[in-house]
């Protein structure tokens, strides 16, 4: 039987987009019963997994020291897919190699990029792929814009809805959500997130809070409480990690969601809140619009009166609409972790 490796150790920090993007797909993998190949993994607690996948995978202990060449795992494999553009874990031998492209946010200089470590590390990875899978067409768009692609398949798959099922007691409360209506964003809260804006535009609402929740305690969180605490904005919170239970509860007691990001590859929160029916308010770049589609409102500039009454009158639009919610519901069911899963498989099965 063919022996594939799925590079997957981020499956050990499930706050962040990778961690996440690794879990889903595996266990929709394991879901398939689809057992036309060997399928090995990577991860910390290997117990953990073996018993929640049901042992579909032979699961490897995944060491820091993996990632320097002389202890690379040994073992032959008939492909190797790298799940995470970023990862230093690379097979021991020259292996059928399928990359999956997540976005390209670290190109900070456009002229002076081209001889930095990460960018020649990554256009290795790219040199190296028998095809290529992209989780959003800018995701491609941009990495032809800033790397040499060879001549191989390249596919976009997109992710599915991280939500599955909406599981919310009827007596379940937050005592954040007590006060007035608020709206909701989430995300570890880095320059790229550029919640800076929406902070700023809470000003115009003084009726409403905003709830930011996600890794609080980097140098941009820094900025961000020092810029609260000077202009004395009672109505923005700073919550950190949640449990996936208050991210469901926030999602669906918001007003909508708030995501003005700089740049990403796919835009997950926007799945996320329109399975709660909620309208969401997105920077009009990168992926959001490719993800955002007709239903949700766009900011063209940060300029804080004018995203406000962007949000203003997108609120209107959305409360006097009775078939946007479910609307938006339905768009969010087009995203789903088993047709991702059986693209993958169908991808792996071409290349093998």
């Amino acid at each position: 039987m063919k022996k594939i490796f799925l590079e997957s150790h981020h499956i050990n920090n499930l706050n962040f987009g990778f961690g996440q993007f690794n879990y889903h797909l595996l266990k929709s993998l394991a879901h398939s019963n689809d057992h036309s190949f060997e399928m090995h993994m990577y991860c910390t607690y290997t117990k953990k997994y073996e018993t929640e996948f049901n042992n579909f995978y032979k699961i490897k202990k995944y060491y820091s020291f993996h990632r320097y060449k002389i202890s690379r795992i040994k073992k032959k494999f008939d492909l190797w897919h790298s799940m995470n553009q970023n990862s230093k874990i690379e097979p021991f031998y020259n292996t059928p190699y399928l990359l999956t492209i997540h976005n390209i946010s670290h190109i900070k200089d456009v002229r002076n990029y081209k001889n930095l470590p990460n960018h020649i590390s990554f256009q290795n990875k790219i040199n190296k792929s028998n095809a290529i899978v992209y989780i959003s067409g800018y995701a491609k768009q941009s990495t032809h814009q800033y790397f040499e692609v060879p001549d191989i398949p390249e596919y976009i798959v997109y992710n599915g809805n991280t939500i599955e099922k909406i599981e919310i007691p009827e007596n379940y409360r937050l005592e954040i959500t007590k006060d007035k209506p608020y709206f909701f964003t989430i995300g570890e809260i880095t320059e790229r997130k550029n919640f800076i804006s929406i902070v700023k535009m809470m000003s115009f609402f003084p009726e409403y809070n905003l709830i930011i929740a996600g890794k609080n305690t980097t140098s941009e969180a820094v900025k961000l409480k020092e810029y609260i605490k000077k202009n004395n904005l009672k109505n923005v919170f700073l919550i950190g990690k949640i449990s996936e239970l208050d991210k469901q509860f926030l999602y669906n007691n918001s007003l909508g969601l708030l995501f003005p990001s700089l740049r990403e590859g796919f835009g997950l929160p926007i799945i996320e809140a329109m399975s709660f029916g909620k309208p969401c308010f997105l920077s009009n770049n990168t992926c959001l619009p490719e993800i955002g589609g007709n239903l949700s409102f766009y900011w063209d500039n940060y300029d804080s009166e004018y995203m406000a009454n962007i949000v203003k009158k997108g609120l209107n639009t959305h409360n006097n609409n009775p078939n946007m919610k479910d609307l938006l519901i339905q768009r969010s069911n087009e995203f789903s972790w088993e047709n991702t899963a059986n693209s993958y498989l169908k991808i792996y099965k071409s290349i093998i």
